[in-house]
């Protein structure tokens, strides 16, 4: 469950930076319950992501008013600061070790530009994969192409998380691919983070996931969901395989292109969907094809993370 008074004490850490948020949103361990040995959510770090229309405008005021809260890089500036964000790792600015309000929190900023491409393509599957995952959303305004692009990453991730289950399985199955899909790959996960983590995540938070995916399974033409038994049946054959990989994210058809596109021959993705549709080892390769976009940008990311804020940040845990 969500923190009580969640909301009040989230929008009151929020009033101590720049008020121009295109969203705003808190997630992992301090605000869901998670199972597990380290599982003290009153005590736990809160971890936020604000998105912004203009970085360089937003970083410019937050140095102002929360100097302390950057590494050294803060002496080059705001635009340096935008540059080192959308050009390095995952297109995200993490400030981590804050104490707000009595509270310890990070928080990255991301433009909503990156973060849009981010949600519909998977470039680098960072805070996309956050957002597959229950979060609290704390202020969000009226982008009607953001809200889209929100609304197609959470179906794109039930389309993966069906290519990789079997014909029927619980919604607990599921949610626990649909959580995992952004740690395929990510060298955090063998190294500092606990392998157990997607299973300590989805366990206490059924109901969260529930909500947050129930409208989409319930629509989806090629499920059926028994909602009374926490049961769900997909459409496993080839010509529901391909419909399923037809509607993947472009970043994630292109890496499995890559992967199933014997050297030369260079056939367009369209082919290729088509042959691995038949292929029962259609589960394996969409599972390298996420690899293949998590491993790069996690390892990215947290070597940034060694400039902007330190090489603590790189065992900072990830959710």
């Amino acid at each position: 469950m969500a923190l009580q008074s969640s909301g009040v004490a989230f929008r009151k850490i929020l009033s101590h930076f720049p008020e121009e948020l295109s969203l705003a949103f808190a997630y992992g361990s301090g605000v869901y319950r998670q199972a597990g040995p380290s599982s003290d959510q009153k005590n736990a770090m809160l971890d936020f992501v604000f998105t912004v229309d203009d970085p360089v405008a937003w970083h410019s005021k937050n140095l102002k008013k929360n100097w302390n809260h950057y590494s050294f890089l803060k002496v080059l500036g705001s635009k340096f600061i935008t540059t080192v964000q959308n050009n390095y790792g995952a297109g995200v600015y993490y400030n981590p070790l804050i104490l707000c309000d009595g509270r310890l929190i990070k928080y990255g900023v991301i433009s909503t530009r990156i973060l849009i491409e981010d949600l519909l393509n998977w470039n680098n599957l960072y805070i996309a994969g956050r957002l597959h995952k229950p979060v609290k959303i704390v202020a969000m305004n009226e982008n009607v192409a953001l809200r889209s692009a929100l609304d197609k990453n959470l179906k794109s991730a039930v389309t993966a998380a069906f290519l990789m289950l079997p014909e029927s399985f619980s919604e607990e199955d599921l949610f626990i691919e649909i959580a995992g899909l952004s740690y395929s790959g990510d060298f955090r996960m063998v190294v500092g983070e606990d392998k157990k983590k997607v299973l300590n995540i989805v366990k206490p938070n059924i109901v969260h996931f529930r909500e947050l995916y129930g409208n989409i399974l319930q629509e989806n033409p090629q499920v059926v969901y028994k909602i009374q038994q926490g049961r769900l049946e997909i459409d496993k054959s080839p010509e529901g395989q391909f419909t399923q990989l037809m509607t993947l994210p472009k970043t994630l058809q292109q890496q499995i292109n890559h992967i199933m596109d014997p050297p030369g021959k260079n056939r367009d993705v369209e082919e290729t969907l088509l042959q691995l549709a038949h292929d029962p080892d259609c589960a394996d390769v969409v599972r390298l094809g996420l690899s293949a976009i998590v491993r790069p940008s996690s390892i990215r990311q947290s070597t940034k993370g060694i400039f902007t804020a330190g090489l603590i940040d790189l065992y900072c845990p990830i959710w």
